[in-house]
């Protein structure tokens, strides 16, 4: 689809220009006030935070522990620094921030590696190197993120920074020439796409900000030519995985490093060559992807998750409303300007798990648009019944209630297995949950993942025989799904290992006005465990259990066997979405299993 387009690419690629440089004054006054009271209030924040230490002893750690969070604060800390300095002096133009730049530039291009310890490797899905090597610069997500942050900050005050520290734009024109654009010219990062290999976020979000940096520095013509060629090839390699419904396999929260860093890439595509890569914009596949983000979000903060991502993926903002507005989605437009008006934090500068806060021109792209978003008037609006078949993603609405399925494969990007699992919401709170994942270690990508206890179906609205649970790859599936306005089913017993005596688990689904019901049907000999799993407190009745001040889930008693677990949630990225407390229902039963929640 992409490369297509090559054969409109003109010999003159021009420089991408975003926004005027800071010395134009006129833009940057224009701004929203609160846009500029914001910048200023992070700017002044950020005098008075010094520059975090990366010693070695904190790469060690992840090397000697497996643990990403020191490293990582730090290091995310630097560049949050930066772009809090950088927005401020664009405001005020003063002067006063610049030395503070210039600190810490020369402390991010002193760094020995700009990859994270858990991305130091050079094949994928390989060990970690103990230590970097800074003779092979590896680019990875935030090696690539680093190159946009620099480079936007140099396009933004190179006079300025120059004024205040002679030749500093120099070296960090040095560093990326020695760190992204060497390495991304001669080498080959398996993100860059390989045939039929699978790709994920990384292929998008890299391009990205490779992208940037090659149009906002002063490159070469064949620099620029051979970028957009390969942008192309990688575009193509992360668009093939995709189906034509535009589902992103990664969830709702990889939606934002994902289908939002692949408008960002048309978006500085289509700025440069108009001609050759606009009309992409008005592909169905393209806008699919933009709406997806509509069909999964639930109410407010929420949206309907699985695999590794949170139930709280983050509020939409101005690269929505950019992309919606690129694909003519009046859906996306209405709710990336809602939410951005409900949003307390619109820059993301308290989300501990996100990485949008270091990333300098996502926070520009906001301010500029802001005006906008805060004018556009229509509501948000969702379709009652979506079906994802290329993931197996089904989503329903009905008065108070929200249904989402997951009747796909364990096969998925950032995998959890959970096959025929279910998220429930009821007047826009948490009725039955899907945990999300913990703080991300050494483990997390690892052939241990499934050591871990959020990715075991075990810990998913799902059944257990006699200990056996779900196994993880494409082949583990549910089989015979039917879906229809209210209701979605299948076959269940393919997303496990084989089991003596079972040969269906057939689950049905359907969702009114008056609540859902689920009927759970199985030849398994044994007794089945089924876990069901509710954020708000769970308490016995003489039908069922009271989920809380939201409802309850009724069944027969004399069939089932029901026992409640309080769970502690320790971890601080769980805590982001969940209380100190979630409810872990067990109901043990044979053969049929009916239950109705309301």
């Amino acid at each position: 689809m992409i490369q297509e387009q090559l054969a409109h690419l003109p010999e003159f690629l021009p420089d991408y220009r975003p926004f005027p440089p800071a010395k134009e004054r006129t833009a940057w006054q224009g701004l929203p006030l609160r846009a500029k009271q914001r910048f200023l209030q992070a700017g002044k924040a950020a005098l008075q935070t010094p520059i975090a230490p990366l010693p070695l002893s904190l790469w060690l750690d992840f090397t000697h522990t497996g643990r990403r969070t020191p490293w990582e604060a730090a290091y995310f800390s630097r560049r949050a620094r930066l772009c809090a300095l950088v927005s401020a002096e664009c405001v005020e133009h003063e002067g006063r921030f610049l030395d503070a730049i210039a600190d810490t530039v020369w402390a991010i291009c002193e760094e020995s590696a700009w990859q994270l310890p858990a991305h130091n490797s050079y094949v994928r899905d390989t060990p970690q190197l103990p230590l970097p090597d800074t003779t092979r610069p590896i680019v990875d997500l935030f090696a690539a993120e680093t190159g946009a942050l620099l480079a936007l900050t140099r396009y933004l005050l190179p006079d300025e920074l120059d004024t205040a520290a002679p030749g500093i734009t120099v070296r960090m024109e040095q560093e990326l020439d020695a760190r992204i654009l060497p390495p991304y010219f001669t080498s080959h990062f398996w993100w860059m796409g390989n045939g039929a290999e699978p790709m994920c976020n990384w292929t998008s979000w890299c391009t990205q900000n490779v992208l940037l940096t090659v149009f906002l520095l002063p490159t070469t013509q064949q620099q620029r030519q051979v970028a957009v060629k390969q942008a192309a090839y990688s575009l193509d390699c992360f668009l093939k995985d995709y189906g034509a419904d535009g589902c992103c396999n990664e969830g709702a929260q990889y939606y934002r490093h994902a289908g939002l860093t692949l408008w960002g890439c048309l978006e500085i595509l289509s700025s440069i060559v108009p001609e050759a890569f606009s009309p992409l914009f008005h592909e169905p596949k393209i806008k699919n992807i933009a709406e997806y983000i509509c069909n999964v979000h639930v109410e407010g903060p929420y949206y309907l998750n699985f695999g590794d991502c949170s139930p709280l993926a983050g509020r939409c903002g101005a690269r929505e409303y950019r992309f919606g507005q690129a694909v003519g989605s009046d859906a996306l437009q209405a709710l990336a300007a809602a939410d951005f008006r409900a949003d307390a934090d619109p820059d993301h500068l308290q989300n501990p798990d996100g990485s949008t806060h270091i990333n300098l021109w996502y926070r520009l792209t906001t301010a500029f648009a802001e005006e906008e978003m805060m004018a556009y008037s229509a509501a948000p609006r969702h379709h009652l019944t979506v079906w994802y078949p290329s993931v197996g993603v089904y989503a329903a609405r009905q008065g108070s209630w929200v249904l989402g399925a997951k009747f796909g494969s364990n096969g998925d990007s950032h995998n959890h297995n959970d096959t025929g699992s279910i998220t429930v919401y009821k007047d826009g709170r948490p009725f039955l949950i899907d945990i999300g994942v913990e703080s991300y270690t050494k483990k997390t990508f690892s052939p241990q993942r499934y050591e871990i206890w959020t990715m075991q179906s075990a810990w998913h609205n799902l059944p257990t025989f006699d200990g056996v649970q779900q196994l993880p790859g494409a082949e583990y599936a549910a089989r015979e799904v039917c879906t229809d306005k209210n209701s979605i089913t299948g076959e269940l017993a393919g997303a496990y290992p084989p089991i003596p005596g079972l040969t269906t688990y057939h689950r049905s689904l359907s969702i009114s006005e008056q609540g859902i019901t689920l009927r759970d049907e199985t030849d398994y000999p044994g007794t089945v465990e089924l876990t069901l799993l509710t954020e708000q407190k769970a308490a016995p009745t003489a039908d069922g259990f009271a989920v809380g001040t939201l409802g309850g889930i009724r069944f027969d008693p004399a069939a089932v066997t029901a026992a409640v677990t309080a769970v502690p949630i320790t971890d601080p990225r769980l805590r982001t979405a969940w209380p100190e407390t979630i409810y872990k229902i067990t109901l043990h039963f044979q053969r049929m299993l009916n239950l109705e929640l309301y």
